[in-house]
């Protein structure tokens, strides 16, 4: 696929139309943005494994398990909107917009327009940073205090299994052991693993830049 190509800024415009149409209609009171985006969460990655085996595709591990950080986004983010549990809202929202959203903004999917993996790759990661963007705008969350130290030690726990996962299961999960094919930020981050340790300090400046319009109100910096 063709790097900020017509058909992947097409992909991001429709993404942020039906996005943007699903916060206006629960800001009016509707309740069908809320089970629609739920849905297309939780069943994102089995619906993924099923384009994969319907077209024959060798499916690797790494795409077998659901331990890259979207899919695990992407279930967070469809029980932020099940459960209204405080912990898996900041969780879908500091990760769908720090992690998920890069995805979307350089996509490691050698799959153009109009292959099927090509639909399921924009559709799974969409609606996670939708979805993070809908709990504010739409449902009115909050994030509580002491929210950035919190996701920080979240970032480690993710960090820490994954890491282990990969090592047990010679796996690429998160991207934690080699970058991958595609062009991403990684690129600039210098060679294993050196990269790793760059990539936790830019997911923590994301997420303290996410989190800042909430500042004044609350005191998302300090545990309490």
């Amino acid at each position: 696929m063709e790097l900020f190509g017509t058909a992947h800024l097409l992909a991001l415009l429709v993404g942020a139309v039906f996005g943007l149409l699903c916060i206006v209609f629960r800001r009016r009171g509707c309740v069908w943005p809320v089970a629609l985006l739920a849905l297309l969460n939780l069943s994102a990655y089995g619906f993924n494994q099923w384009v994969y085996e319907s077209f024959d595709f060798e499916i690797p591990l790494d795409n077998l398990l659901p331990f890259h950080l979207c899919d695990v986004a992407a279930l967070l983010a469809g029980f932020a909107l099940i459960t209204k549990k405080p912990l898996i809202r900041e969780l879908c929202f500091c990760w769908g917009l720090a992690g998920t959203l890069q995805a979307l903004i350089t996509p490691n999917l050698p799959y153009p327009f109009p292959h099927p993996i090509f639909f399921t790759f924009f559709t799974h990661h969409g609606v996670v940073v939708i979805t993070a963007l809908f709990l504010p705008l739409a449902e009115g969350w909050r994030p509580r205090p002491g929210t950035f130290p919190r996701l920080l030690l979240w970032n480690q726990v993710y960090f820490i299994s994954v890491m282990a996962v990969n090592w047990a299961a010679d796996t690429n999960f998160g991207f934690l052991m080699e970058k991958p094919d595609g062009a991403t930020i990684l690129d600039h981050l210098g060679p294993w693993p050196s990269y790793l340790i760059w990539l936790q300090l830019i997911a923590a400046a994301f997420i303290a830049l996410f989190l800042l319009p909430f500042s004044k109100r609350i005191n998302v910096w300090r545990f309490r």
